[in-house]
């Protein structure tokens, strides 16, 4: 069983408000997508949560054991947060950061506003590459440290697993591929797609596997970033590939149906790759740690044999 943190806050602020849209509007959502994540909430529980009175919301048994476990859980959160936050409290200076378009979107990007809203002293060169030659590119001395979805262990480099990436097919929930659970990427070649810009590594990606499977890959338009790619899908331009993060919000309010891919490189770990202890400044080394240990990164490590949302079935 699996609890979200985002659930537990929701659930905390309609506590406190004794409101569902109150609690919704703290939580800066919608009314109706606080209801929808209660009532996963619930399902998850296996029983109601609330009792709804004319004077409000209320706590029922099972609110109640869940409301005292979850300010544990997420006063924990926090002071985990603020600790690595103090640990970061006197770095400055300038990092040079690579990733690959599914780590820097799925993971990258909140690190990164976490850290820089508590850091003002330190400043972040990022660029998105192609994880295949994130590494040399270290070894080059144009980036401090890399986030790419293969190992790379040498004299001069170290690798430590970061987080687990899963990539997906978005479609429309009317296209004929939401019914299937899992389609084999050949078949998704039928297709048109919609995908992120030709520089960006996620279209290299997709086209490196359309020319292994020897196929014509038809892109009706390259958007800028996923947000756009998904609202492209939802107005059934055609299908894209995608992190299944990234999806899981307009897959959870039921804007587009995650496809799973039958092949080996659907899910791939991602490494940190850095240069070796020796090589590495005091900054590098701690803001290294840092984004290895952001929360959100590290709950990624703890369940990578779960997914954040299920895949249609």
């Amino acid at each position: 069983m699996r609890y979200e943190l985002k659930d537990l806050r929701l659930f905390r602020a309609i506590e406190e408000t004794g409101n569902l849209s109150a609690g919704a509007a703290a939580m800066h959502m919608t009314a109706s997508s606080a209801s929808y994540r209660l009532k996963n909430l619930e399902y998850a529980v296996g029983r109601p949560l609330f009792t709804r009175t004319p004077r409000g919301m209320t706590l029922t048994p099972a609110g109640e054991v869940l409301s005292r476990h979850a300010r544990t859980v997420l006063d924990d959160v926090q002071s985990m947060h603020d600790e690595l936050l103090g640990l970061a409290s006197n770095l400055k200076g300038s990092i040079r950061l690579l990733a690959n378009s599914s780590s820097l979107n799925s993971f990258i990007i909140p690190s990164l506003a976490r850290f820089l809203s508590a850091n003002s002293r330190v400043n972040v060169d990022l660029k998105e590459q192609e994880s295949s030659v994130i590494p040399q590119s270290i070894l080059n001395d144009e980036a401090d440290i890399g986030v790419a979805a293969a190992s790379s262990e040498s004299d001069e480099l170290e690798s430590q697993l970061y987080a687990q990436d899963t990539l997906i097919c978005a479609v429309h929930p009317d296209h004929p591929l939401a019914t299937q659970q899992r389609v084999p990427f050949a078949r998704l070649l039928d297709y048109d797609f919609v995908s992120m810009d030709r520089n960006s590594s996620n279209f290299l990606f997709l086209a490196g596997q359309a020319r292994a499977e020897s196929r014509p890959l038809n892109v009706r338009i390259h958007a800028h970033d996923f947000r756009s790619v998904l609202y492209l899908v939802q107005a059934e331009v055609g299908i894209a590939l995608v992190p299944a993060s990234i999806a899981h919000e307009y897959a959870r309010d039921k804007r587009v149906v995650p496809v799973a891919i039958a092949a080996p490189w659907a899910t791939r770990n991602l490494y940190m790759i850095t240069r070796r202890q020796s090589g590495r400044s005091k900054l590098i080394h701690e803001f290294a740690d840092i984004l290895m240990h952001d929360p959100q990164v590290v709950a990624s490590r703890a369940s990578m044999d779960d997914c954040s949302f299920q895949i249609h079935s």
